[in-house]
């Protein structure tokens, strides 16, 4: 992977660090594509049980690069293009798909400031854990652009569209402690904890049964946008799926023997 991000994989859990702290992590087009292969590559491999998607320095990610961003609208401006803008189906739609549909559990650990894609990619995953010293924001309005990176979609789901609408048309800085009253965030630790703790989470869920995991994530995205029936026909067919796993003898006969039990992930 590139330098501006990097991918390591241990006892099945992949963590995908952000390493741009120079620039507070801001999404260069190498940033980009390396975040999105790097995505791609936790999903198709089987030895990946969970991910944790994480940033070094100061800043989880403060979006897009704008440094590069005004460069290349000079660019296109100049050549009569509008290539500048097609970021968004060629990085940032890809990105958030890959988080949101990974078929393991993606735990975000935001570590400092989250704003714009920042923000929009931590929302996509299924577990966020936040520094107190973390904060959020929108970003979009304050640069004349729309939202994107799932925030129309994720973010009225998580605090409702009055909310929602509001904080993309006046962006703010949303501070750990609101994020987590407001539902942004699953837990909120210490600033020096962090690390620790998003690991120790992680590590859980790579070690959990990956495939009742993977289902219930599927379960819960099917259900936001289907009625209770096509969902109870959703639940059967996971819980089929779930229940014909390895996973499930291997904890039934540790529940009966009163043992922890040990998963395959499969």
């Amino acid at each position: 992977m590139a330098d501006a991000v990097l991918y390591e994989v241990s006892d099945g859990l992949a963590t995908i660090t952000l390493n741009r702290p120079e620039a507070m992590n801001a999404l260069n087009t190498e940033a980009k594509v390396a975040l999105r292969e790097a995505l791609l590559a936790a999903e198709a491999d089987d030895a990946v049980r969970a991910v944790l998607l994480t940033a070094n320095g100061r800043a989880f990610c403060v979006g897009q690069d704008l440094k590069e961003h005004v460069g290349n609208l000079m660019s296109d401006k100049e050549s009569g293009t509008e290539l500048t803008m097609t970021t968004v189906r060629e990085h940032y739609n890809p990105i958030t798909l890959a988080i949101t549909r990974m078929r393991k559990p993606v735990v975000a650990a935001v570590n400092g400031a989250a704003a714009g894609a920042g923000f929009g990619f931590a929302l996509a995953a299924d577990y966020r854990i936040a520094a107190d010293t973390a904060k959020f924001n929108t970003s979009f309005a304050g640069v004349a652009l729309s939202s994107d990176s799932g925030l129309s979609w994720t973010l009225p789901r998580v605090i409702g569209t009055t909310r929602a609408t509001e904080l993309l048309f006046f962006p703010q800085n949303i501070t750990a402690e609101r994020a987590l009253e407001l539902g942004i965030l699953h837990r909120v630790v210490p600033a020096e904890e962090l690390a620790a703790t998003a690991l120790e989470l992680a590590r859980r869920l790579a070690a959990g049964p990956t495939v009742a995991l993977s289902a219930i994530k599927e379960a819960v995205a099917f259900g936001a946008g289907h009625t209770l029936e096509e969902s109870l026909a959703k639940e059967d067919e996971l819980q089929t799926r779930a229940g014909t796993s390895e996973d499930h003898v291997i904890a039934v006969r540790a529940f009966l023997a009163k043992e922890e039990p040990k998963y395959l992930g499969r």
